[in-house]
């Protein structure tokens, strides 16, 4: 029975024992401990098991007992000091809290004291300020009383005033006046529901609208609307009525205005009408001379009767610019057939010189008030920007005025002007001239017209001339045709702008492409020598040339001079093509942009210079041919010693120094052109170098030795191709030494592998795996044929190879399988050797 009670002891001991995670954690926090039996996980087994391992260490277990029993009475007697020391923590606790209530009571009586006194403080200040509060009213109300009482003394005043100095034409006194009243009135608005008030309103409203219909009546009296006889001077009565007016209604100065500019031109509607010689475009400077006399005349007479910002000199113009623009169109509308080229440029130079001298003299601030002026028809052009300083002869890239800028400023009437840039913008462009749009189509076929003359002229000058004349130290000089050419576009260009930046640009656009497009076919194309052989066949006649020891026909020195300029044209050309895009960009209207496109133009000529470096490259690539051919014709088992370069490298040298010079001094302006010929030039010769170099069997050890020291000559040669024959020794391009330092490397390693013994197999299989890259079958068997081997000799070593290479990737066999299908570009050469030897011997 002892036992189980002891147990349901324990029991309850664990339950009331079993603390929360939290609780755990933060006794852990408070009180470390690395004492097992404070663990929250304690095991009692374990902790036996960790002090008694072993059967023998239970020896020590009375020691273990009894430091255990230690622990516990410590254990016990802190229990009990901290027991007792709770005892009093209750009573203490009790004690504290109503000490802290009695405080807060105490507390809360003195805020309410607090509050009581604040609350007599605030109604004692309030009756204090309540009388000044009452005179601060009084003192507001009777101050605006006053003002109000003196405004409306003044009000009254003013408006029998203003109705006695109308009546009297006083107008000078009512200008200062009406201003008054007008102010005063103002500060009547909240009181319009009293009846005077309302009713002294009404009478400045009656006194506004007598004056101005008085003033009306006294304008048409002084320039009446039939008629065109005017006063002998300004009217000080008139001058001040203006003044009124600049305070009235805005309609009145309004028609003001408008009868007088309508007055003013009554003139000059009834000189130039339709049916009068004077109104056709050839007398047009005869309309312009009149605006400015009448101007002239405003101004003596009337520049003082009108005030200062109603900018009426600046109105009259405008107003003649409108109606002139109207009467302009519907004339030329009547006369249509009669507009020739010369008479349309005539028209519109003299009216963008008049425009340009309206900018001189006014601002153009009267073009966007919308009082008389008609709704803005936008700028005919874009703003012009300064031209950058000239950096070549591009004419799109000038500045300094030339001889053909001096005449395209003559032609515009510009040579009275001093040569300084022109304005960014002018406000008055196209005012009058707008109305010349709709018949540019007469200038746009002219300009049509002259360029295919003047393309027929450059095709017959050329002709005429003949090629270039040899001239190395200018260095390959740009046809002046071309120079020409663009000047005459340029030309064209600025005239189209300043009548319109619409689809007259764009018509225009489309005949530059057209004659550029014939200025690449007929002067630079044409003229490009012909070669007696294609790319795509041959020829009877370059095969009946074609004899043992002979020479291929070459170009002449002029020949190669005149393929070199017109290599350096057709570069300018697409520079200065380019410009001109940019150029007609800049002009064109923002919406119309997307329709200047040269590219195809600028192809063309990219065309031509390819087409150009081509013939250099053909023309040096056929000089060659014969010393490769004669060099695979040799008997290279035949040699015995290794001497000096053969005869054919020396030809092929001799080839090299006979050309490049001429075409590098020929192309020095185009330097990255020279460069692209050399690269050509080395992809097409060596290659077809190591075509020849297969042809070559067999060869004998010595005769492999000779071609490996040719073949380090015309490396060398190859590598100061670019700097060959100039006093001025330049690095060569990166790119152009690498392609013959790949490509000649390849030949030296061709030869090294023939030169190798074939025995053992194996190694000779290896060595040649290792000194080309890209080892295939077929370089193999040749190699073998240059050595000279048997066929029964080359079937093993075939195999061998085939054992020896690398296993291709799975792409690569597809890749593989298919280049061997397509006939590579020695068996392409290999089929028309055959098919020339076949026709030669058939003739």
């Amino acid at each position: 029975m002892m036992e189980e009670e002891e147990l349901e002891f324990v029991e309850e001991l664990e339950a009331v024992l079993q603390l929360t995670p939290e609780v755990q954690l933060a006794i852990e926090q408070v009180f470390p401990s690395q004492d097992p039996l404070d663990r929250a996980d304690f095991n009692a087994v374990e902790y036996i098991n960790t002090l008694f391992p072993t059967e023998q260490s239970l020896a020590n277990i009375d020691e273990v007992v009894n430091k255990i029993r230690l622990k516990i009475r410590r254990l016990d007697d802190n229990i009990r000091t901290v027991v007792r020391g709770q005892t009093n923590v209750g009573q203490d606790g009790r004690q504290a809290l109503e000490e802290a209530q009695k405080a807060i009571q105490q507390l809360f009586g003195k805020i309410k004291d607090i509050k009581d006194k604040a609350e007599k403080s605030e109604q004692m200040v309030k009756e204090i300020t309540r009388d000044i509060k009452q005179l601060d009213h009084a003192k507001r109300h009777l101050t605006t009383s006053i003002t109000t009482l003196n405004h409306l003394h003044m009000l009254a005043g003013g408006v029998d005033s203003l109705e006695a100095m109308t009546r009297r034409r006083q107008y000078g006194e009512v200008a200062n006046l009406l201003q008054g009243v007008m102010n005063v009135l103002e500060h009547f608005h909240k009181y319009m529901g009293i009846p005077q008030i309302r009713q002294l309103s009404e009478r400045v409203k009656a006194a506004q609208t007598e004056l101005g219909q008085q003033i009306l009546a006294d304008f048409e009296e002084a320039f009446p609307s039939q008629g065109t006889k005017r006063p002998g001077g300004p009217s000080n009565v008139l001058r001040d009525a203006c003044l009124v007016a600049n305070i009235l209604d805005p309609r009145i100065k309004q028609e003001i205005m408008k009868k007088f500019i309508k007055q003013h031109l009554s003139e000059y509607l009834v000189l130039f009408q339709e049916n009068q010689d004077v109104a056709w475009l050839d007398k047009i400077d005869r309309r312009y001379a009149w605006i400015k006399r009448q101007l002239v005349d405003y101004e003596e007479k009337y520049g003082r009767m009108f005030p200062r910002e109603w900018y009426m000199a600046e109105r009259i113009a405008v107003e003649f610019c409108h109606v002139t623009r109207t009467e302009l169109a519907k004339i030329m509308r009547t006369r249509a057939k009669e507009i020739e080229v010369k008479l349309l440029l005539f028209a519109i130079q003299r009216t963008t010189n008049f425009e340009g001298f309206l900018a001189k003299r006014f601002s153009g601030c009267t073009l966007t008030d919308g009082t008389l002026v008609r709704p803005s028809q936008g700028s005919l052009r874009h703003e012009k920007k300064l031209e950058s300083p000239p950096t070549s002869t591009n004419p799109f890239l000038e500045d300094e005025p030339t001889p053909e800028m001096e005449e395209l400023a003559m032609e515009k009437g510009d040579l009275d002007q001093p040569k300084k840039p022109k304005a960014p913008d002018n406000p008055f462009h196209g005012i009058v001239s707008k109305c010349f749009e709709p018949h540019l189509y007469v200038y746009i076929e002219s300009q049509d017209k002259n360029l295919g003359e003047l393309i027929d002229r450059f095709v017959a000058d050329f002709k005429a001339q003949g090629p270039p004349k040899p001239n190395t130290d200018e260095g390959g000089a740009v046809l002046p045709s071309c120079a020409d050419l663009f000047v005459y576009y340029k030309k064209c260009m600025v005239q189209c702008s300043q009548l319109s930046t619409g689809e007259p640009m764009i018509a225009l656009t489309t005949i530059f492409q057209k004659y550029l497009r014939e200025y690449a076919w007929k002067i630079l194309s044409g003229n490009l020598p012909k070669t007696t052989t294609s790319s795509g066949g041959l020829t009877i006649s370059s095969l009946l040339k074609e004899k043992e020891g002979s020479e291929v026909a070459k170009f002449t020195l002029e020949e190669l001079c005149l393929i070199c300029s017109i290599l350096s044209t057709a570069e300018y050309c697409l520079a200065t093509t380019q410009q001109l895009e940019e150029k007609l960009k800049e002009k064109v209207d923002i919406s119309l942009i997307e329709r200047i496109n040269l590219t195809g133009e600028m192809d063309t000529f990219s065309t031509v210079i390819s087409s150009s470096i081509q013939l250099l490259v053909q023309d040096l690539d056929a000089a060659c041919d014969p010393a490769l051919t004669a060099m695979s014709k040799m008997q290279w088992q035949n040699v015995e010693h290794v001497g000096d370069q053969s005869p054919y490298v020396t030809s092929v040298i001799l080839h090299i120094k006979q050309n490049v010079p001429i075409i590098r001094d020929n192309l020095a302006s185009t330097r990255k052109y020279f460069t692209q010929f050399c690269i050509k030039f080395a992809n097409s010769f060596i290659p077809k170098f190591i075509t020849h170099l297969f042809k070559c069997k067999p060869i004998s050890m010595v005769g492999a030795e000779q071609l490996l020291l040719d073949t380090h000559s015309l490396k060398m040669v190859l590598l100061d191709l670019p700097s060959i024959g100039s006093q001025v020794v330049r690095k060569a391009p990166a790119s152009y030494t690498k392609i013959v330092v790949k490509g000649m490397t390849r030949a030296e390693m061709i030869l090294k592998v023939v030169m190798a013994p074939h025995e053992p197999l194996v190694v000779f299989v290896d060595n040649y795996i290792k000194l080309l890259t890209d080892c295939n079958t077929e370089t193999f068997q040749k190699i073998l044929d240059m050595k000279g081997l048997k066929r029964s000799e080359q079937s093993s070593m075939l195999e061998l190879l085939r054992q020896r290479l690398p296993a291709p990737p799975s792409g690569a066999e597809s890749t593989g399988s298919l280049s061997l299908m397509a006939p590579t570009p020695e068996q392409e050469s290999s089929r028309i050797r055959k098919l020339e030897k076949l026709i030669k011997k058939r003739l």
